[in-house]
C-alpha cells in the first residue's frame, strides 16, 4: 500500500506534466507545507498509508496556514484540493471532494482584491509617439524592421487587450484580415475571438509588408509564421517569435526613449490590458461589455476597474471640496 508521501510524488509528477512551470512549483511548496504540517502532528508521511487520510486533515492543514498571506492560503488549498482530486481519480482512497470544498469555502480566508493602477496619461503619450515609430530615420533594415514591428506592437495591446504571451503567440494565419479578427486559445486554453482597431491593423499590415520578402525566403506556410518576430543578431534572417521577455523588453526601451529612464517599470504590457478595459467601461459604461471583451471568466474582476472610469463621483467630489471661497 502506498503512504502518502508515495502519492504526493506521484501527484507532483502529474502536475509538472499538466500545468506551467511556476504553477508546478507552487503546489509543490504548498504540498511540501502539508506534509511537514502533517509530521508536526504525528503523522509521518514517509510511513502513514495513504488510506489513513481523511479529510479532516485539510481542515488540520487550513488551521496551520494563517501565518501566509489570505493570497497564498488559497494558493496552497489549491494545491491540496488538486491532491485529493488526485487520489480521488485515482482510487487510492473514498474522497468527499464536496466536504473539502465546503471546509476551505468556510475556514480560509479571501485575498484582499488589489484595485488595478496605471498611469493612464502616460500611456496615451507612448501611443501617441507609437504611431510615428515608422517615419523614426532608421540606421538599417533591421531598425526598420525594428521600428515597425513595435509599432504594431504597442497599438495591438492597447487596442485588443491581449496579454503578452497571447499578442507573442500569434501567427500571421490566426488573423481574419477581412472581419479584423483573430481567433486565438487564451488563458485557461479557452478559444476567443479577439478585434484589431482600425489603426493596429494598418500598423500590422504595414510591418508584415516590409516584411514580406523575409517570409517569403523562409519556405514555410505564411499563415504559420508569428506575426510578431525578432530583429537581432541572434535571429538573422530566420523569422523567430517574439518570446513575453522579448515582448516585455519592447515597452521598457519604448518607455525609456518616450517618457524618459525614470519611467521604466511604471508601464508594463499588462497596463495596456488594463487601459483596454478602462477605454470601453469610460466609453459604454457597460459592465457586461467590458467583461466579454476583456475576456474576464467572472465579472467581479471587470469590476474592479469601474473605480477608475466613475466620472460622476469625481465631479461631485470636486462641487464638494474644490470651491472657490
Amino acid at each position: 500500500m502506498p503512504t502518502i508521501s508515495d502519492m504526493v510524488h506521484r501527484y507532483h509528477d502529474t502536475v509538472n506534466h499538466a500545468r506551467s512551470a511556476n504553477t508546478a512549483r507552487t503546489y509543490a511548496h504548498g504540498m511540501e507545507s502539508f506534509l511537514t504540517i502533517l509530521k508536526d502532528n504525528g503523522i509521518d508521511p514517509e510511513l502513514t498509508s495513504i488510506k489513513e487520510l481523511s479529510e479532516d486533515h485539510v481542515a488540520l492543514f487550513i488551521t496551520n496556514l494563517k501565518q501566509l498571506s489570505p493570497a497564498s492560503e488559497r494558493l496552497y488549498l489549491a494545491a491540496l484540493t488538486g491532491f485529493y482530486e488526485f487520489l480521488a481519480a485515482e482510487n487510492s482512497q473514498n474522497i468527499n471532494l464536496a466536504k473539502i470544498r465546503l471546509l476551505i469555502r468556510q475556514r480560509a480566508r479571501r485575498p484582499g482584491i488589489r484595485l488595478p493602477q496605471f498611469p493612464k496619461y502616460a500611456i496615451e503619450d507612448v501611443l501617441v509617439k507609437a504611431e510615428e515609430l515608422h517615419k523614426k530615420p532608421s540606421q538599417d533594415v533591421q531598425e526598420q524592421y525594428r521600428n515597425y514591428r513595435d509599432r504594431a506592437f504597442l497599438l495591438t495591446l492597447a487596442d485588443t487587450g491581449l496579454r503578452i504571451h497571447e499578442a507573442c503567440a500569434l501567427r500571421r494565419g490566426d488573423i481574419d484580415w477581412s472581419t479584423r479578427q483573430a481567433v486565438i486559445i487564451g488563458k485557461g486554453d479557452y478559444q476567443a475571438v479577439i478585434r484589431f482597431s482600425k489603426r493596429s491593423i494598418q500598423a500590422l499590415k504595414a510591418y508584415l509588408t516590409i516584411r514580406g520578402q523575409m517570409d517569403g525566403a523562409t519556405g514555410k506556410a505564411i499563415s504559420s509564421l508569428p506575426v510578431f518576430a525578432r530583429h537581432d543578431k541572434g535571429a538573422g534572417n530566420k523569422i523567430k517569435p517574439l518570446s513575453t521577455t522579448s515582448g516585455r523588453a519592447i515597452v521598457n526601451e519604448r518607455v525609456k526613449d518616450f517618457l524618459g529612464a525614470e519611467a521604466v517599470g511604471t508601464i508594463t504590457p499588462h497596463s495596456f490590458r488594463h487601459y483596454f478595459v478602462t477605454r470601453i467601461l469610460n466609453d459604454t459604461g457597460n459592465l457586461k461589455l467590458a467583461q466579454t471583451f476583456a475576456r474576464h471568466k467572472n465579472i467581479s474582476v471587470t469590476q474592479r476597474y469601474a473605480h477608475l472610469v466613475d466620472n460622476e463621483l469625481d465631479s461631485e467630489y470636486q462641487q464638494i471640496f474644490d470651491q472657490e471661497e
